[in-house]
Parts: C-alpha cells; structure tokens; sequence
C-alpha cells in the first residue's frame, strides 16, 4: 500500500466518524427542541403553570360535583334489573311456531318478575310471578324456572 493510499483511507475513516458525530449532535439538538417546545412562546412559564393550575381545580370541582350524583346511583344499583333471559316454547301441543314466552327479570339478589305470555287457541294469555332469591312465591312452570336459571347463569 503507498502513502497516499493510506493516507486516502486515513482520511475516509475520519469523514465517517466526523459524519457519526454530526449525526448524534443533530439527534440531541432534536430532543432539545422537543424540550424547549413544552415552553410557551411569550417564554411564560409561570403563566402556564397558573393556567394549568386553574384547569387542574376545575376538574376537581366537576368531579366534587358528580360525587353525590355517583353515590346516588349506586345506592340504588342493587334494585336495578341486572339479569334477564326469554325463554321460548310451545305452550300446547298443537300449536307449533314457539310463540310462547317467559321472561325472566331480575336484580343482583336474585329478586324480580317472571312474566309468561303463552299463545293460547283463542287469545294469549298472561301472568307475572314474583322472584325472591331467584325462587318463585308461587308455584313455576318448567319454562319459568328455566328463565330464571339462565337469567342467573346457573
């Protein structure tokens, strides 16, 4: 190899490197922009701190405001219907189709209604039956009982 050949890739070797510097000064003097552009315009620091501040007490005031309207309405959660299911059949023999139906209605404690309306030849029929505990206060069909363990997931 002659003088000038090394001299040649002496010279590449230190281009690249000087290239491999510019390159990670430019990435700092990025990520300092991206710093500094968090600062306001006017160079007002505090003033955006003050209009934070300021945003920061009115979210705190609407949630102050939201807290008795949250209270109230998981007060009455438990007596909210939670859990429904239709169940559908045929409620006599010759009439085909599944056009009958009871519908389970009920909340966390298992309390509710099931209301049976079930295709009758003439006329439909209906009733409603109370739910305590996901058991009935009164005698249930087969179709009833089968509203309430799907609506309860049992």
């Amino acid at each position: 190899m002659t003088v000038p050949e090394i001299v040649g890739i002496g010279a590449a070797l230190v281009a690249v490197i000087a290239l491999v510097a510019a390159l990670t000064q430019i990435a700092k003097v990025r990520r300092l922009a991206d710093r500094l552009s968090a600062i306001p315009e006017d160079g007002s620091v505090f003033d955006a701190l003050r209009r934070l501040d300021d945003d920061l007490a009115a979210a705190e005031d609407a949630i102050a405001r939201l807290q008795p309207v949250v209270r109230s309405l998981t007060d009455r959660m438990p007596g909210a219907i939670r859990y429904t299911a239709v169940v559908r059949y045929d409620a006599h023999q010759d009439l085909a189709g599944q056009l009958s139906r009871s519908i389970a209605m009920l909340n966390e404690h298992g309390d509710g209604v099931v209301v049976t309306v079930m295709k009758g030849r003439e006329e439909p029929i209906f009733y409603t039956k109370m739910i305590r505990g996901g058991r009935g206060t009164e005698q249930l069909s087969p179709e009833e009982q089968e509203a309430i363990r799907q609506a309860l997931g049992r």
